[in-house]
């Protein structure tokens, strides 16, 4: 179920403007990894995100660390066009940060309570 919850922009605006024009001109490719990042999250928080019982104001919160998941996917695809390998690094290690602490919020039992 592809880009239920995520546009496919959202991800290459995820990778930034030197992202591979292969990858993000690729609707399987990204597909494919939306598809994984979701299966990622549903494992982490031990619960299937697409059932429709999420609330608006954790949707954003969703569609952001599917989105920088599959952005990070993109990026490793192909890093030759950033202007370094740091450029990529960093661009890899911010949404890292942001997807943990999403995941904190998406995975705790509280928030699990007024999400549904």
């Amino acid at each position: 179920m592809s880009f239920g919850l995520c546009s496919s922009w959202a991800i290459i605006r995820k990778a930034g403007a030197n992202a591979s024009s292969t990858a993000t001109a690729s609707s399987a490719l990204l597909a494919e990894f939306y598809d994984e990042a979701l299966a990622s999250i549903n494992s982490f928080t031990r619960k299937d995100w697409t059932d429709g019982t999420i609330g608006t104001a954790f949707s954003d919160i969703l569609t952001d660390t599917i989105s920088d998941l599959a952005g990070m996917k993109v990026i490793t695809y192909d890093m030759s066009g950033y202007t370094s390998r740091l450029e990529a690094q960093t661009m890899l290690d911010v949404m890292r940060d942001n997807v943990i602490r999403n995941l904190d919020v998406l995975k705790d039992e509280k928030h699990k309570e007024v999400i549904s």
